[in-house]
């Protein structure tokens, strides 16, 4: 049986990954500034995470949903106390296009409403309601498009006000938008949205799947705006590299039995290792660095004129080569062997372990201006 093709693949292939770096087959070593699509949030195999799951292993690594999981409570307890949401439920499950699918559920459940309003350029998933509500034509099947969503352009708070009323059932929003090329909603923006949701009876969606776990320098990208949601989706960061996500729910809308469900959602390793993560970025002020060291590599990264605006908050960056090497990346990759990210059509995405160091990211830079020079020389 062969694989189904469905990914474009670099030639590389990781044997080992310790804290941001990467060994190949061939014994190359390479320093990891995307993090599998920001999913490596306190290093790879971070000692505390490696052992968390080790010792998880040595007593019960899996049952259903259909038992009791102290670790369960304890995760969500932790949680709402390191996000500032201890109000919040949570429910657990597998990835981000699954949480984002479970919040637009409860929103219709809660509102007894279909349609979505989300913006131009949105990534949410490729699940049924989530792809249909992302912005990518390409990736939505005939089955998918038969929900009902609508788009605007991001910021626009003319269109929103002419569009939001008390017809749908939710907003979907990024913190801030990653595959869309790392664009901020301003946060005047987010406050008159959260505003006109609650003024109309929709609930309001903030997806920080990518944005969230402390990546921008606060636990969750929404929080620079002040606001409150009614549902907020994780996942990527939240595992470090092991599959779980969740719905934090407002306290607001009650359960009931049977309306959401999952099998291996909220797993006994899930919830090590999710714990081990909350421990460690706590524990090492991982908040704190991804803000310092964002706020210095940005700074680095807009003195060097050969680049368009450096978008973005702590270690979540995107900006545009104008100048620069139009195949910086493949550039970076091959030649200096560092992993960034991209998004279409041509920016360079920046989403590495919130534990990065200066002394990393000086060598980055060293990096990209020794690839600046090459190309003037």
């Amino acid at each position: 049986m062969d694989l189904f093709n469905v990914y474009p693949l670099f030639p590389i292939q990781p044997i080992k990954a310790e804290g941001s770096w990467l060994w190949d087959a061939a014994g190359k070593k390479y320093l990891d500034l995307y993090g599998g699509h920001a999913v490596i949030s306190i290093g790879h195999n971070h000692p505390v995470w490696a052992e968390a799951l080790r010792a998880q292993l040595g007593q019960i690594s899996f049952y259903s949903n259909s038992v009791q999981n102290p670790l369960q409570e304890k995760l969500a307890a932790r949680l709402g106390e390191v996000s500032g949401y201890p109000d919040f439920q949570l429910f657990l499950c597998n990835s981000g296009a699954e949480a984002n699918e479970n919040a637009l559920k409860l929103a219709s459940f809660v509102t007894g409403r279909s349609k979505i309003l989300a913006f131009k350029d949105a990534f949410h998933g490729r699940t049924s309601a989530a792809v249909a509500a992302t912005d990518n034509p390409k990736i939505v099947a005939p089955l998918n498009a038969g929900h009902q969503v609508s788009f605007l352009p991001l910021n626009d708070l003319p269109a929103l006000e002419a569009t939001l009323d008390d017809s749908y059932a939710a907003v979907i929003i990024e913190g801030i938008q990653g595959v869309g090329g790392i664009r901020l909603p301003e946060d005047a923006f987010l406050q008159r949205l959260s505003a006109l949701c609650k003024a109309k009876g929709v609930l309001l969606i903030l997806d920080e799947v990518q944005s969230g776990y402390g990546r921008t320098g606060r636990f969750f990208a929404h929080q620079y705006a002040g606001i409150r949601p009614d549902l907020i989706t994780v996942a990527k960061g939240m595992g470090n590299g092991f599959p779980i996500g969740g719905v934090l729910i407002s306290p607001d809308i009650q359960p009931r039995m049977g309306m959401l469900g999952t099998t291996f959602g909220g797993n006994y390793l899930a919830c090590a290792a999710a714990l081990a993560v909350l421990e460690v970025i706590e524990t090492e002020k991982l908040m704190q660095n991804a803000l310092e060291q964002g706020q210095w590599l940005t700074e680095k990264l807009q003195k060097l004129a050969v680049f368009s605006e450096v978008r973005g908050r702590g270690l979540m960056l995107g900006f545009e080569p104008v100048t620069a090497p139009q195949d910086l990346r493949q550039k970076l990759l091959h030649e200096q062997h560092i992993f960034t990210g991209e998004a279409k059509p041509n920016t360079i995405r920046l989403l590495p372990s919130l534990a990065v160091s200066r002394t990393e990211l000086d060598y980055f830079m060293a990096a990209v201006q020794q690839q600046i020079q090459l190309q003037s020389a």
